[in-house]
């Protein structure tokens, strides 16, 4: 009898498929609640009582009965695996039922023999187990049953072995699965597109710790491009191409800012991410893209922006006298780069004025007006932030100022000089930036005097000024017109 017994509890399961299940302690409605089950809670079946299961939950470690209409039992023979992954790839595409995908998934690898073993089920796993972690880091009230459900249904992903990261972006908590579904799927055989799938959940942009030290996040970011790389393209849909060019674009983007920042590797490292960047974002089907994608390409798209200048040779220097003001580097205290502005008569040992920052310097960027009172420079705090530095002269002396994509702090988003207007104290400028969760961009007329805006509008084509002057080098390298 016990050994009977002991064979049914093996290969005989009861999976809760309702929330705020209740396990009481006799087989009674009005019995005392041993204790709240969620879906996907598995329960050991150790005998029947009417139309109650008598059940043991490990997870809370409690012996109860449950009524048999709120579970579905499943038999963890091998035959019937086949019938559990069925219900593992319904779960897949059904929000809001994670926690049962995952304990189905968990009840397969279990009934299934080890050589029907591949990628696909844990492909569903960690889909499932993404979007588990979405759910639980969108804003929501901190109680109501919504809210208690998503973190009870976490709790149950955990008895499962879905183990979760959390850190603080922006103020709020992120939260991101580990990834260990993702990796199986890339180690196990599977198809092209459950590969891009799984890639695409394991390089994403918000799920990178900002804790890490530049040291780790460059390593990280090199495993990132390799891995997306490794993906076959060829006969991928064309939304799943799209997603991985955008992918590669924003990845590429961050390397070519970490790239420029280790001397070690060479003035032409830089140039080699930033290009890759750049034509991976071109390489996006527009005709193609989804309104699902839209967020995606624009965040993809500044972070491009906020490196571009990286593919652009630094340029050499010069016996020619200077007709007007432009600017030289030289090394500061260990990590910094100073700017000098000279000119004909002041050179780099006495420049008109200095200043030294920390921040990736883009000396290609540097463009004057006709009258040399006025110059423009990217500056690139962070990796995905572009500043300009914007130096004026007012009467005899030379001021400096540094202008962000946004008065926020520093996200994503890059600001960038599009021209003069000659015979005027006006320049146009472009910015685009995430600000409160939605994409910005802006195409302005600064008045050179203050800098303050005079024009602006969301298309270059409805400014006048920006039709007539905007320059042509800027029109060929941005972004922002894509």
């Amino acid at each position: 009898m016990v050994t009977a017994t002991l064979a049914t509890a093996l290969t005989m399961i009861a999976i809760v498929t309702q929330d705020h299940t209740t396990l009481r302690g006799a087989p009674r409605d009005t019995a005392p609640q041993q204790a709240v089950l969620w879906q996907g809670d598995s329960l050991e079946i150790r005998g029947t009582r009417g139309d109650f299961l008598q059940v043991y939950d490990h997870r809370h470690e409690r012996a109860g009965y449950i009524r048999a209409t709120q579970v579905r039992v499943q038999s963890l023979n091998p035959e019937n695996a086949p019938e559990l992954l069925a219900i593992v790839h319904f779960l897949r595409d059904t929000p809001g039922s994670e926690s049962l995908g995952i304990s189905y998934a968990a009840a397969y690898l279990k009934a299934a023999p080890a050589q029907a073993i591949n990628g696909d089920v844990f492909d569903a796993l960690g889909v499932m187990a993404d979007r588990l972690a979405r759910r639980a880091s969108l804003k929501r009230p901190a109680a109501g049953k919504e809210g208690d459900a998503v973190g009870a249904h976490l709790e149950v992903a955990a008895t499962y072995g879905v183990s979760m990261v959390s850190f603080e972006r922006d103020g709020e908590i992120r939260l991101c699965y580990n990834g260990d579904a993702q990796r199986r799927v890339l180690a196990l055989p599977s198809t092209d597109i459950q590969r891009a799938v799984a890639v695409l959940i394991l390089t994403r942009h918000d799920c990178v710790s900002p804790s890490l030290t530049p040291v780790e996040r460059f390593a990280v970011d090199n495993w990132r491009a390799d891995v997306l790389d490794r993906v076959e393209t060829r006969d991928l849909p064309a939304i799943l191409k799209n997603r991985l060019h955008m992918r590669k674009a924003g990845v590429w983007a961050s390397l070519a800012y970490q790239r420029a920042r280790r001397s070690d590797l060479g003035e032409q490292a830089a140039q080699v991410a930033a290009d890759r960047a750049i034509n991976e974002l071109a390489l996006v089907n527009k005709n193609e893209l989804m309104e699902t994608d839209s967020a995606a390409y624009n965040d993809a798209a500044i972070r491009v922006g906020a490196s571009r200048w990286a593919a652009q040779p630094a340029p050499s220097a010069t016996a020619k006298p200077l007709l007007r003001v432009a600017i030289a580097v030289s090394p500061g205290q260990s990590g910094e780069t100073c700017v000098h502005l000279v000119d004909a008569k002041h050179d780099l040992k006495h420049p008109l004025l200095t200043r030294c920052t920390y921040s990736i310097v883009w000396p290609a960027s540097a463009v004057s007006n006709n009258d040399g009172t006025a110059l423009t420079l990217a500056v690139q705090p962070m990796d995905t932030w572009l500043e300009m530095w914007a130096f004026r002269k007012q009467g005899d002396e030379w001021k400096i100022d540094v202008l962000p994509p946004a008065v926020d702090n520093p996200n994503l988003g890059y600001m960038e000089f599009a021209g003069w207007v000659p015979g005027n104290d006006k320049m146009l400028v472009a910015r685009e930036a995430l600000v409160d969760g939605r994409f910005k961009r802006s195409f302005e007329v600064l008045r050179l005097s203050n800098l303050n805006v005079d024009k602006q509008a969301d298309k270059a084509d409805n400014l006048s000024l920006f039709s007539r002057w905007q320059s042509p080098a800027w029109k060929a390298q941005t972004v922002i017109l894509r």
